[in-house]
């Protein structure tokens, strides 16, 4: 059985965490391996949350990514209404450099270690390939393009949950939901962001773009006739909407001053730098859709895989709802005066 000689090659180390439930850092030696799994909490459910493949500082950075993102995962998973708890990985890697299929395989393993507590899928970094070597060795992958209840990329679905979560915020910005002829500011054209792009071009929006890949930039001037600025631009563009599609912890004091926006709806995770940054909004008179509802469509995706749902109608309907819940978070918030 190899089973025990992965266990002896793989070094499973608890990191302290007050306030999650099980948080634990893998170092295999054999694959190059280094990953954090973090479960946030499993109140509503086996916890579910992507995993993200990132060339982090240090293991105090990617620790402090993996706590966060796992939170975030327990209430996207409430927003949604999924029977599902927050938990989030991350692996200490370049995607472009350090990706191989053994690293994949190593990580399958270090999620099975979690016994079915915790299930992965894709996120930044990760493709559906990547998590298909890592289902060669965990049954707790989702987001697969093979097998019974396999659901695939979760890219189209979150876009199009943050694009409906966008039309209804419009109103609360601007007093109409007319999307035609607003300017956007797209921060990030990886899977979501150039899929929310196509949203809004075909919806009539004029798009100015940002990323680090210029290849990705070419792709939405010439498919969108959209402009691009350099990334740190981004923020001091003449729009309507910003929409973050990229890392999270963007917006805080010095960006959200630079704003010239009335709305910020995107697919980032965890936008908002601190607790100040969503008070910081409000007194500048920025409508902000949060994120942990708006782009819980790839995790809708995601959980009728987890759930062997294979009702197409489900996901779509839940994906429908996550505009519905934009919409009374933003009319309760602004009867109460209050961020959202």
């Amino acid at each position: 059985n190899n089973k025990h000689l992965w266990d002896r090659s793989m070094k499973l180390t608890p990191l302290d965490a007050p306030g999650y439930e099980k948080v634990v850092y893998a170092e295999d030696e054999a694959s190059g391996l280094k990953s954090i799994i973090a479960v946030h909490s499993t109140k509503l459910g086996p916890a579910a949350g992507g995993c993200r493949m990132f060339a982090y500082p240090d293991l105090d950075a990617a620790k402090t990514d993996a706590l966060r993102l796992a939170r975030g995962m327990t209430y996207k998973n409430a927003a949604a209404s999924l029977p599902l708890g927050g938990g989030k990985s991350v692996i200490i890697a370049d995607p472009h450099k350090d990706k191989t299929p053994e690293l994949m395989q190593a990580f399958g393993r270090f999620v099975e270690s979690f016994e079915g507590m915790y299930t992965t899928a894709e996120d930044v970094g990760i493709s559906v390939e990547d998590i298909e070597e890592a289902a060669k060795f965990t049954s707790h992958a989702a987001g697969l393009t093979k097998g019974e209840y396999a659901s695939g990329d979760p890219s189209p679905v979150t876009a199009r949950g943050v694009y409906l979560s966008c039309m209804a915020a419009l109103k609360h910005a601007f007093g109409n939901d007319r999307i035609e002829g607003k300017t956007v500011a797209l921060q990030g054209l990886g899977h979501v962001g150039m899929y929310l792009a196509a949203h809004l071009h075909e919806a009539g929006a004029s798009l100015v773009v940002t990323d680090i890949d210029a290849h990705a930039v070419a792709q939405a001037r010439q498919k969108f006739s959209a402009r691009s600025v350099a990334p740190n631009d981004i923020y001091d563009v003449d729009a309507d909407i910003f929409a973050p599609c990229a890392m999270g912890a963007i917006l805080n004091a010095d960006t959200i001053e630079r704003l010239k926006v009335k709305l910020v709806c995107g697919a980032a995770n965890n936008q908002l730098a601190d607790d100040t940054a969503g008070d910081a909004l409000l007194a500048k008179g920025i409508v902000y859709a949060p994120d942990y509802v708006v782009n819980g469509g790839g995790i809708i995706n995601v959980s009728a895989e987890i759930l062997k749902i294979t009702d197409q109608k489900w996901v779509d309907q839940k994906v429908e709802l996550l505009a519905v819940t934009t919409d009374k978070i933003l009319t309760k918030a602004k009867a109460l005066n209050a961020s959202p």
